[in-house]
């Protein structure tokens, strides 16, 4: 509610406080617990000495979270509206703000992603970015990226093309619309093309432009992101939409989907596979750098490690090393461990074995330490293979990663990826049988020349391309 000063309209009743909310409050609380802070510190200090430190937590306890714990409830009340915002702040439409009436749709393909920030731009992210990339350059677009949780940084798309073999477009825009902020609006026309990255980007961009104008890159199934709930039926309706043009990454996801009851998503869908490029992915391991006369040097293990992305499966994973360790199927004095992802904690593995920690890396540097690798594991818990199995396929490692659904052999792409059942004890056998196929070099060199791994972006996405210039109107 809007409130005027100098008008009783939104005032509380007379003789009462007006109500406050709880962010409001939350403030005073802070400001309080900020002023008090010299003498709270004197006090525990103090009271460490005389009374040790179970008192001193008691008295933290008190005068810090008891308040916030004892905060009143908002008495405002939500409407049906105000309660799905707050419920779900990441699926707020993307406003846009009107051009000049005489104005044409500016020839723009905007590319909606919530950041660009480099931990978070390879795979899925920069996928989109090239995609974007190409259509523009194909038909003569401005590129404009829309991020809607960070502010975006156009050189890390720069760096994204460079890596993946593409060229940057002639012209490439930002502008940041944030989910906190949803009355901030973005100049644009309704008829322009809009690029979505994620069940929740796709939903806010449709609020406002019509679905024929909405490319949807789908690149899992979203839907198992989440317990079956709110959130899960939200995505389950997006996926389920007809009118965008929806691109799938793999076919292995797009079978997964046709068979998943989705309703007519193989008519209404194409699907490609990913490219790594040669300039990127190559082999410069020990398989390759080492001559054959030299000492053979530690072979170098890598495990795909996000602690905090379930579907990764990272307690899993960690209990196969561990175990392949104590058994002696990873010997710490023939191999170097590499953890390789995000928040990766303290790890005491068996025989007192030390690994090395790789987080948040920008892609380069990641593409780098991957060439360098003899053999991996990586887990990905739904249908789709994920990018660092053939990340490492591509650079001549052996990899084990896990089937799911139909996701059962991925000899498809390169006999040097192993696809074992999810038990530590299938991926501890898993793991032996990479550790024989990747001290083989002959073999192993001679599966990564005969892959089927796609190098060239341009030519895996050229019917996409095509697809989408002919639903869209786009000239070549």
């Amino acid at each position: 509610m809007n409130v005027r000063i100098g008008s009783d309209r939104g005032r509380a009743p007379p003789g009462r406080p007006p109500p406050r909310s709880a962010r409001a409050r939350f403030r005073t609380l802070r400001f309080s617990i900020r002023s008090d802070l010299p003498g709270l510190l004197r006090r525990a200090r103090s009271h460490w000495r005389k009374r040790g430190a179970a008192h001193v937590l008691r008295l933290i306890a008190r005068r810090l979270v008891d308040p916030i714990l004892s905060l009143p409830p908002d008495p405002t009340p939500l409407t049906s509206a105000a309660l799905a915002r707050q419920r779900f702040p990441e699926v707020v439409p993307l406003l846009l703000r009107a051009l000049p009436s005489n104005a044409r749709a500016p020839r723009r393909i905007n590319v909606v992603t919530d950041t660009i920030s480099p931990p978070d731009l390879f795979g899925g992210v920069a996928t989109s970015l090239i995609l974007g990339a190409l259509l523009a350059e194909r038909h003569a677009l401005e590129l404009r990226v829309i991020t809607r949780v960070t502010p975006p940084d156009l050189r890390h798309v720069a760096h994204v093309l460079g890596v993946a073999g593409v060229a940057l477009p002639a012209h490439v825009t930002s502008t940041f619309a944030p989910y906190r902020h949803p009355e901030l609006a973005v100049e644009g026309h309704p008829e322009e093309l809009f690029l979505t990255t994620s069940w929740w980007t796709t939903a806010g961009t449709l609020a406002t432009v019509p679905a024929h104008r909405v490319v949807y890159l789908l690149q899992e199934d979203e839907r198992m992101f989440y317990p079956h709930g709110d959130r899960h039926l939200r995505c389950a309706e997006v996926l389920a939409r007809p009118g965008p043009t929806v691109v799938v990454n793999t076919r292995l996801l797009f079978d997964h989907l046709a068979d998943s009851g989705l309703p007519d998503i193989a008519e209404r869908s194409l699907w490609f596979e990913p490219a790594f490029p040669r300039t990127t992915y190559f082999a410069e391991s020990s398989a390759v750098a080492t001559p054959a006369s030299a000492p053979a040097p530690r072979r170098r293990f890598f495990f795909y490690a996000r602690g905090r992305h379930d579907r990764n499966l990272f307690t899993r994973g960690v209990e196969a090393v561990d175990r392949a360790i104590a058994e002696g199927v990873i010997d710490p004095a023939r191999w170097e461990l590499h953890f390789v992802g995000s928040v990766i904690p303290p790890l005491s593995l068996s025989r007192g074995v030390a690994i090395h920690r790789h987080e948040n890396l920008p892609w380069a540097d990641y593409a780098r330490l991957v060439r360098t690798m003899d053999l991996g594991l990586s887990l990905m818990y739904t249908p789709h293979p994920s990018y660092p199995p053939l990340d490492l396929a591509a650079s001549g490692a052996v990899v084990v990663t896990n089937r799911f659904g139909p996701k059962r052999d991925l000899s498809r792409y390169s006999a040097n990826i192993l696809c074992v059942d999810t038990s530590v004890e299938a991926l501890v056998a898993g793991l032996a049988e990479g550790v024989a196929l990747a001290t083989d070099d002959a073999r192993r060199l001679a599966n990564l020349r005969a892959d089927h791994i796609a190098r060239d972006w341009s030519r895996t996405l050229a019917p996409v391309l095509d697809h989408i210039a002919a639903r869209h109107g786009l000239a070549t």
